[in-house]
């Protein structure tokens, strides 16, 4: 069994950046958490459907996705639901 390497991001990125772009980032862990899946599960995503958004690349080793985009994509969806 191989464990998988986690990397930290420097602790300005992590959640809020505030004070340097006024973006809320969520990593993995957090969108996994969000919907209650996998934290692969929203790779897998932005692999198999092209309206789910794209991670942003904040540092070498660091990905997140906007709050903002994860809340627009979520709007869509509920909206296409009805």
């Amino acid at each position: 069994m191989s464990s998988a390497v986690v990397r930290e991001c420097p602790p300005w990125t992590t959640m809020h950046m505030e004070s340097q772009m006024s973006h809320t980032y969520l990593s993995d862990t957090q969108v996994a958490a969000r919907y209650s899946v996998h934290r692969t599960t929203p790779w897998r995503w932005g692999k198999s459907d092209p309206s789910f958004p794209k991670p942003v690349s904040l540092t070498r080793g660091c990905t997140r996705w906007k709050l903002a985009d994860l809340e627009a994509w979520e709007a869509a969806k509920s909206r296409n639901a009805l």
